[in-house]
């Protein structure tokens, strides 16, 4: 961010991102903030950072301010902003002395229809644009519930109707879509009721609770200060399908006052079903993948029930350096980081600083809030871009505010930012246009969803760290507001034409989010259970449609085969009994064999009850070879697997009932390996 002196003593802030000498044209009237006008440029820049916000504060009533507030700023007090500004004059100086460069992002107008057409190939569904067959899409329309069909019909009007207004080709008509015959279309939509987590709804069958205790749940309340009533969120069915009445417009609640302290916050459980739970990292990348375009589906219709628009920036692609630390894509410093450590997530020079505070910074007074030398933090900078990778940086050296400085820099220099230029606008409005922190939170989990594999992982290892920060309050005197604060200015306040007063005002809504990022990130890592299950059974569609292709292309052949085999074939004897093929396997119903490759004993076929788990499995292959293993093998954590049937695969929770698990997916094999890290 650029912060600019006029002649009449206002401060200007400008937005623009990392990597640019260029100015952002019609910026310069976005954000001013009166101070008094005896305090020229010159007298100014000898006062401390915050001594200098401190009196932008002290004034603040005296004078009037030349914009009119946002609903976020405004419900704040001007002391619980000074840490935001502090933060933001701290960037700024990080700027003019050169540590810092940049590249405009530069922001496409969208023309009519072309946002519909993206949001279509974002969501997987490109077939219905380009009019071809394919299963895929096939698979994933027979999968969605009557909210999600909503939102999908929407979309598609919208673009058929640009089209046609433009004379372009023929479209499909939206009623070939979703099967219906008359003018006013309903949904051949998936019926919604509770499905049970990571699995497929059997016939008959409720979901089964256990009772509430600290390993049955995931538990993300407060340690200190939490109000008595918790409140449990339900992963059971579609967060949309869940808002039984539209607001009315008339009704939005009136600008939020955020109360910075940390009882302030809800207490959220979410309870283990039979299933257990899973986190992200469970699931294999094909199926994240549909995970994604469902969580995209689902955000949409979800922000259609509350009747809030779903905002999105285009951005195009923004080339950063190929090689070095700073201002290099995610993608591209992991493809060269993992050259040298294959498998990695987040980037090496990312781990490194996170290690070195969590190391020797935790417990520092004003640890993020005390800004380091920028002379040093920019000496750092370049020292570590030329010996980093070749393990000669001496660690030692470096001081916490220093490390703390090069951390955030690190972030801001990212081309494109952490939580992604196009749905930047997604996370604000779930706050400025959203009161509940439950609806909150909802959106908040399904755009982590959303978010490409390198960014979440990225954002998850800062977000365990920034945790880790506010535990050591009583030491380093920073609690979760304060760190929201300083965190915000350097995750939200993006770089580009867009970049608008609302968005610059935005001081109070991003630490909210940033708040609420830390104190749920437990819950927000954890995948909704009604999207694996829509997973499942896009997988089912998928293989059907495959089995009835494979069958079409065979048929002759088939044919033919089964009249020879007819004439060849011996008249079978009376009374001869054909049993089912489930009858015919090795292997009878409920038992299962679970192969362990890595243990000396690699197989073992195991009878399931009622009460059988993952862990339990687990714990007797353990005892099986706890004499034979290798000492490597001992000291792995080994999970059982799910792997083939109806998902990719799936690292099971050990509180995972196997009888459910098994008969939501009869057909996968079972494996004990390695997590994946």
């Amino acid at each position: 961010m650029t912060m600019e002196m006029k002649d009449s003593g206002s401060v200007v802030l400008t937005a623009y991102h990392p990597h640019s000498p260029a100015r952002i044209p019609g910026m310069e009237q976005s954000f001013v903030q009166d101070i008094p006008s005896g305090h020229s440029p010159a007298g100014r820049k000898s006062l401390p950072h915050c001594r200098r916000i401190n009196r932008m504060h002290s004034n603040e009533s005296a004078l009037p301010p030349s914009f009119s507030r946002s609903n976020s700023q405004a419900s704040m007090d001007s002391t619980s902003m000074e840490d935001f500004w502090c933060e933001v004059e701290s960037i700024k100086e990080s700027r003019e002395d050169g540590s810092e460069e940049a590249t405009l992002l530069e922001f496409k107008p969208a023309d009519e229809g072309e946002l519909e057409a993206e949001w279509l190939q974002d969501v997987g569904l490109s077939t219905l644009i380009s009019g071809a067959e394919e299963e895929d899409g096939q698979a994933l329309l027979s999968t969605l519930t009557r909210t999600q069909a909503a939102a999908v019909q929407k979309r598609y009007n919208t673009y058929t109707q640009t089209l046609r207004k433009k004379n372009k080709h023929t479209v499909r008509d939206v009623r070939d879509i979703f099967g219906t015959n008359d003018s006013s279309p309903t949904f051949e939509a998936v019926p919604v009721s509770p499905v049970p987590s990571n699995g497929i709804q059997l016939p008959g069958q409720k979901p089964v609770w256990k009772s509430v205790s600290s390993k049955s749940c995931l538990d993300c309340g407060l340690d200190k200060g939490s109000p008595s009533v918790t409140e449990e969120l339900s992963y059971e069915v579609s967060f949309s399908e869940s808002i039984t009445v539209l607001p009315k417009t008339q009704e939005w609640p009136k600008p939020q006052r955020f109360k910075k302290e940390d009882s302030a916050l809800p207490k959220f459980i979410v309870q283990k079903s039979r299933f257990g739970l899973t986190e992200i990292g469970d699931l294999s990348p094909e199926d994240m993948k549909k995970i994604r375009y469902l969580s995209l589906i689902e955000l949409t219709a979800f922000y259609d029930a509350l009747g809030v628009e779903l905002k999105r920036n285009r951005a195009e692609r923004v080339r950063g350096r190929e090689n070095g630390l700073f201002g290099v894509p995610l993608t591209i410093l992991l493809e060269n980081d993992q050259k040298k450590v294959p498998g990695i997530k987040v980037p090496l020079i990312f781990q490194k600083l996170l290690l070195k505070l969590e190391e020797t910074g935790l417990e520092t007074e004003g640890i993020l809030r005390v800004p380091g030398s920028a002379s040093r933090v920019k000496n750092l900078h370049q020292e570590l871009e030329a010996k980093f990778y070749e393990d000669t940086f001496d660690w030692d050296q470096v001081r916490n505010n220093d490390a703390a400085g090069l951390l955030k820099m690190f972030i801001r220099e990212l081309p494109s930012p952490l939580f992604t230029v196009e749905y930047l606008p997604a996370f604000i409005t779930l706050v400025e246009k959203i009161s509940k922190i439950k609806l909150q939170l909802q959106a908040l989990h399904l755009l982590i969803m959303l978010l490409p594999e390198a960014n979440r992982d990225t954002a998850k290892a800062f977000l365990q760290f920034l945790k880790k920060v506010v535990a050591n309050e009583g030491k380093n005197k920073m609690n979760l507001w304060n760190v929201s604060m300083i965190v915000a200015p350097n995750l939200f306040i993006y770089k580009g034409k867009r970049a608008n007063q609302q968005e610059m005002q935005a001081a109070a809504t991003t630490a909210h989010i940033v708040r609420l990022l830390i104190r749920y990130q437990d819950i927000l890592w954890t995948v909704p259970s009604f999207l694996i299950s829509q997973v499942r059974k896009m997988n089912e569609a998928a293989m059907n449609n495959s089995k009835r292709q494979l069958m079409f292309d065979k048929g002759v052949r088939k044919l033919l085969r089964r009249k020879t085999m007819e004439r060849e074939r011996p008249e079978r004897p009376e009374g001869a009994v054909t049993f089912p093929p489930y009858l015919q396997s090795d292997i009878p119903e409920g038992v299962i064999r679970v192969y362990a490759p890595l243990h000396s004993k690699v197989s073992m076929a195991i009878q399931l009850n009622s009460q059988t788990k993952a862990k339990d499995i687990l714990a007797r292959f353990h005892c099986e070879n706890s004499r034979s293993s290798s000492q490597n093998v001992r000291g792995q954590i080994q999970s059982l697997h799910e792997i083939g049937g109806n998902i990719g695969q799936h690292c099971l929770d050990p509180d995972a009932y196997m009888l459910d698990v098994y008969r939501a997916n009869p057909q996968a094999e079972w494996v004990i390996k390695p997590k994946a890290s």
